[in-house]
């Protein structure tokens, strides 16, 4: 019973954290693919690297994205050690 219950914890972690860590970094790159309006563009330019917005966006939405991955990962641990509890 135990092993099911962690294979079944592992894959719905693996599922559920999988779909939102692949949701995540499309959401961090999507922004980063198109060109955007360019007078925005121009005004970000003139800023530090560190100031513009559409960085640290993607900083925010990739650190979101590898946390979920991180999770992902778990469900994954979870699912290898049943097999070992056997």
């Amino acid at each position: 019973m135990a092993r099911f219950m962690l294979q079944l914890c592992g894959l719905i972690a693996l599922v559920i954290a999988g779909s939102r860590s692949y949701v995540a970094t499309r959401e961090a790159v999507g922004p980063l693919v198109h060109d955007g309006d360019p007078t925005r563009s121009a005004i970000e330019a003139t800023r530090r690297i560190t100031d513009r917005p559409r960085v640290r966006l993607f900083a925010r939405r990739l650190v979101l994205a590898v946390g979920w991955l991180a999770v992902a990962m778990y469900g994954l641990f979870l699912i290898a050690e049943s097999q070992v509890a056997s």
